[in-house]
């Protein structure tokens, strides 16, 4: 397994470690309920240092993101970053990832943790374009400070006004003093924060910084399985559970960043202008338990005549809402908001109701 530079931080905070995409990563420190609650009454901060970073440059930089990519690279300027996914080329999703476009020439790319080799080798070989890819993904620490109590925190830490910075937009500048730190306001919580791109050896020195400075705001640390809880109430995908290789960008109801018009041919730009324009046969809708019972991935979802018309992807227990809540695909006929499905659970059939995403 490998470590992150944080390791030593979160044995000393006992930190639950468990193997995740191929690192020891904290799932939780003092209860998935209470970091995620803290989350979204306060700050946490998160290691993700497990994510990716690929840096693509040259010339052909922007047109070689062009196709293999859904969205329109060229409608962001320097300082933007942009959600996109990577086509298969047979009509499904390779990764969904962030496009950070530093000029026409150079882009970083964060991906999944566990795509990393996968997301590389097909971008290798769709590399017509003469750029250089590098794979940087050992070389960087990620910290995610997420809350809202995340901004003012943070800047007391950077010279940044990070009040004013927009979504989806990044800039490098000091942190605790420590320079050349990639500060984006990106994040996975659906809560105001930051995230921070840091040197592995610079990595320990920011934790500290803002874990003393986080003091009067009541910062704590924040494990995966509250990101997974927080990401879920928000209605954001996670790979592997709810896309992947055998779900389309249309079915996943990311035709937001799937851009059939733009100016440029793209990995299977034919075959989802075909679905955008004619509808599929399946789409992920979010549910809410209407009594007790968790949805787990995997779990069949039935009509109200019990007959099967899909499964659940991703289903917890809201620590805000106290209720059971998930994604799932079922036929299209059976994606109306309120509309009533049953879900299996332990051989129960539990009602549930469809609902608009995000759920809180």
């Amino acid at each position: 397994m490998k470590k992150t530079a944080l390791y030593q931080k979160h044995n000393e905070l006992n930190a639950r470690l468990i193997p995740f995409a191929g690192y020891e990563m904290p799932v939780e420190y003092s209860g998935v309920n209470d970091e995620h609650m803290h989350v979204r009454q306060k700050a946490g901060i998160f290691d993700v240092s497990h994510m990716g970073e690929f840096w693509v440059t040259g010339s052909g930089a922007t047109d070689f993101l062009q196709f293999v990519t859904s969205n329109d690279v060229s409608k962001i300027n320097s300082g933007q970053c942009q959600y996109t996914c990577m086509p298969n080329g047979n009509g499904g999703i390779v990764d969904d990832l962030i496009i950070y476009k530093f000029d026409d020439e150079k882009y970083m790319l964060v991906v999944n943790a566990a795509n990393i080799e996968k997301d590389f080798k097909f971008l290798e070989q769709h590399n017509s374009f003469g750029v250089s890819l590098k794979n940087a993904s050992d070389q960087y620490a990620l910290l995610a400070i997420q809350g809202p109590e995340a901004l003012p925190l943070m800047n007391k830490l950077t010279e940044i006004d990070l009040y004013n910075m927009k979504p989806f937009r990044f800039n490098s500048d000091k942190v605790a003093g420590i320079p050349d730190v990639i500060i984006s306001s990106t994040g996975y919580t659906g809560e105001k924060g930051v995230e921070l791109y840091i040197r592995n050896e610079d990595a320990p020195n920011i934790w500290d910084a803002i874990m003393i400075e986080g003091k009067s705001f009541d910062i704590k640390p924040i494990g995966l399985a509250a990101r997974d809880t927080l990401r879920l109430e928000k209605g954001l995908c996670l790979y592997g559970n709810d896309i992947d290789d055998s779900t389309s960008p249309i079915e996943a109801n990311l035709g937001w960043i799937t851009k059939i018009k733009k100016n440029s041919n793209f990995l299977d730009k034919e075959l989802l202008t075909l679905q955008k324009q004619q509808g599929v046969e399946k789409k992920l809708i979010g549910f809410e338990i209407n009594k007790r019972g968790i949805p787990r991935n995997g779990y069949r979802i039935l009509n109200t005549d019990g007959e099967p018309i899909g499964h659940v992807t991703s289903g917890t227990n809201s620590p805000v809402l106290k209720k059971g809540i998930g994604l799932g695909y079922v036929q299209t006929e059976y994606t109306n908001p309120d509309t009533t499905i049953l879900i299996e659970i332990r051989n129960k059939h539990i009602e549930a109701t469809i609902k608009p995403l995000p759920f809180v």
